[in-house]
């Protein structure tokens, strides 16, 4: 009964939440879903016209305070600028939800990727993650909420923990987001907890928003889900409630797969052939 009251409770009231690659897909998800339970939002990402159109229907629908700021994750400028307007705009960034990421170009190995996607991802996936995690998590450390003054959610990726060789530098990022959640857990307890969400095949902008598309690859891989069915932006979405939520201040450093079980129960992806 206390998880699920805890689901529709108005448990961030008076609290801000600062969301990258808010403007679609999961960080969508996730604003809306903070915004119904009183949070006040910044809403960060490059889209500028489909982050202004998302920011004005979360206010339309939740009467919720929601700053938009377009700012390029991987240019360390841009993200103090982001931060500091931030913190500026609102009374405070209780939760941080480092969403923003790109994906491969599906098929090329490690071997035949180009300098520029490895570059591309790496700097928007990774290096992105961890410099708003530094830009963010100084004014997060300095609020007088208790028991915890803030909370870190990292978006990973099962390809994170079971690499995939058709999306190579995804799959090395998303490992490096679940290792740099570690590390960030360390760093800031007591006061803050940082934890990272793994979906695994949801219909997003990585796959451009294409049902087919997706299923092409789960089927180029010999992907079988143990609950068998595809994953919705609401699954994910529900576990960040959790994370944001009181419910989980005593969970930190850790990463949630939430995939239908294929990473740790199921079959991952896999292209190799054997007779054996």
């Amino acid at each position: 009964m206390g998880v699920n009251r805890r689901m529709v409770e108005k448990f961030l009231e008076g609290k801000g939440a600062l969301i990258t690659g808010g403007a679609s897909g999961f960080g969508r998800g996730f604003a809306i879903a903070y915004a119904s339970r009183g949070a006040e939002l910044v809403l960060v990402d490059v889209n500028e016209q489909l982050l202004e159109e998302t920011s004005k229907k979360i206010t339309q629908e939740t009467g919720k305070k929601v700053i938009p700021i377009a700012c390029d994750v991987s240019k360390s400028d841009q993200v103090e600028a982001m931060a500091k307007q931030a913190f500026s705009e609102l009374d405070n960034i209780y939760i941080l939800n480092n969403n923003a990421g790109v994906g491969d170009p599906y098929g090329p190995d490690l071997l035949r990727l180009k300098e520029k996607y490895w570059d591309r991802l790496f700097n928007i996936n990774l290096k992105g993650q961890w410099l708003v995690s530094k830009s963010v998590c100084k004014g997060m450390k300095k609020q007088e909420f208790k028991p915890i003054s803030g909370k870190v959610i990292h978006t990973a990726s099962i390809a994170g923990m079971i690499v995939d060789n058709k999306i190579p530098a995804y799959s090395i990022c998303k490992a490096g987001v679940i290792a740099m959640t570690k590390l960030l857990a360390q760093s800031l307890a007591p006061k803050i907890t940082v934890n990272a969400i793994s979906p695994g095949y949801h219909v997003t902008g990585i796959y451009n928003n294409n049902e087919e598309a997706m299923l092409m690859t789960m089927e180029d891989g010999h992907v079988k889900t143990p609950l068998n069915r595809l994953g919705t932006v609401e699954d994910v979405v529900n576990v960040s409630v959790f994370l944001a939520s009181p419910d989980s201040d005593f969970i930190t450093g850790h990463n949630f797969p939430v995939d239908g079980g294929i990473a740790e129960v199921g079959v991952p992806a896999y292209y190799f052939k054997s007779d054996i």
